[in-house]
């Protein structure tokens, strides 16, 4: 193939060689899937109906379950139907919109996840200016920002990726559209093309990890000067799911990344694909709802609530 205007689709990498490997690799994202979307529309619909918990850490988890629905609902219908149907094509619109949406809701996690952090240390460190620092519309600019964020960070890099000439075939060495596996078949001389939009977001990224890292030594400060057994628990309540989520996250993701060529293979590249990119959204609820008392009684006040109406 000579250039990318040749390219009418590409081939995603094979889960598997054989069908009944394939069709174990869809029953398992099937199941993945179910539970990412029951787990994630339960906290949206607990949020939404508990008037209790229209508080901005809520309103953050509420942004933070859609960005995990639109993560897992972006990659892994395809990995289903290419899977079931063995197949592995994608057209090539189709890749740029599953590259475009896929960087738009990870973007988009990410700066909310370090929206919620600051909501922790307001909380923590400052509670008397709570109120101030994080009103609702205060809280409805930053989470919109974060969106906008996302969004304008999938069209640099949907554009930037897809505007080069592709020479080296269509083969993709992963089971979604990702954007260094594209930028492998490029022919592009230009380093600045092909590194400069990711210099750019790994420096974005580095800020808010240190960001957060300093945010969480000045929790971890606040939270051992409190003198009573009781406020610390509460307090760790609190951070722990966020800092839990967060953790998984980045090392996930920072190890798919940055890891060395040399241990480098298609099964562990695909291994860590999964646990960045699908294993969070169905996890992300579970961590939330486990310490946290007031999300746990809506949950169940809102199930028990849908029995008795049937």
């Amino acid at each position: 193939m000579s250039n990318s205007s040749s390219i009418s689709h590409f081939l995603l990498l094979a889960l598997a060689d054989t069908w009944q490997l394939q069709l174990l690799h869809f029953c398992l994202f099937l199941g993945i899937s179910l539970a990412a979307l029951l787990a994630n529309g339960l906290i949206i619909s607990a949020v939404a109906y508990g008037h209790h918990l229209h508080t901005p850490m809520f309103f953050f988890l509420l942004n933070l379950a859609l960005t995990d629905l639109g993560c897992i609902c972006t990659t892994v219908p395809k990995a289903m139907h290419n899977s079931l149907w063995d197949t592995r094509t994608i057209s090539y619109s189709g890749c740029a919109a599953q590259l475009f949406f896929f960087v738009f809701f990870i973007s988009a996690e990410y700066y909310l996840l370090t929206i919620m952090c600051y909501d922790r240390y307001v909380s923590i460190c400052k509670p008397l200016h709570y109120g101030t620092l994080l009103g609702s519309r205060t809280c409805v600019h930053v989470a919109a920002a974060a969106w906008a964020c996302g969004f304008l960070h999938a069209l640099l890099h949907t554009v930037n990726t897809f505007s080069m000439p592709l020479c080296h075939g269509n083969i993709l060495g992963q089971f979604f559209c990702e954007i260094p596996h594209i930028i492998k078949l490029s022919c592009s001389q230009s380093n600045l093309r092909k590194f400069g939009a990711s210099a750019f977001t790994t420096s974005l990224a580095l800020g808010c990890f240190v960001f957060i890292v300093f945010s969480y030594v000045q929790i971890f400060r606040a939270v051992l000067r409190i003198s009573s057994e009781q406020g610390q628990h509460k307090a760790f309540s609190t951070c722990l799911p966020h800092l839990a989520v967060v953790s998984l996250f980045i090392s996930t993701a920072a190890f798919a990344y940055l890891k060395p060529p040399s241990i480098s293979s298609p099964s562990l590249d695909l291994a860590l694909s999964v646990l960045y990119s699908v294993v969070p959204p169905a996890v992300n609820p579970l961590i939330y709802s486990l310490r946290n008392q007031e999300l746990k009684a809506s949950l169940w006040t809102l199930m028990t609530g849908c029995f008795q109406e049937h």
